[in-house]
């Protein structure tokens, strides 16, 4: 009895150590473009880097001018869009937390 019961208690801990790991330090950056006027900008181009300048990744936002970089590590980031001749400022040292989204908002104007 003493032996099932020790099992038992090894495999709760290892089943709550895989499941504390699996989600560690993920977040994710989210936002919408938008042109001079406020409007949602689709297909607009989306660059992400760590914000050390590393690591960068693109996406395109959708329809709604939403895009979406999901499942990244815990850190700062930092993101940019253009379209048609024209670019948003980057946003600096963005902080994405585990477990969360972070919303920015990207303003297109003319180069």
């Amino acid at each position: 009895m003493k032996r099932m019961a020790l099992i038992l208690l090894l495999v709760a801990t290892v089943v709550s150590i895989g499941f504390s790991q699996s989600d560690t330090g993920m977040g994710t950056l989210a936002g919408t473009v938008l042109d001079s006027r406020g409007k949602a900008v689709a297909g607009a181009s989306v660059t992400m880097q760590s914000a050390t300048g590393g690591d960068p990744h693109a996406t395109k936002s959708n329809a709604q001018g939403r895009f979406f970089f999901p499942e990244l590590v815990h850190g700062y980031y930092d993101v940019r869009a253009s379209s048609g001749g024209m670019t948003s400022e980057w946003k600096h040292n963005l902080e994405v937390n585990t477990g969360k989204q972070t919303e920015v908002t990207l303003r297109l104007r003319a180069k």
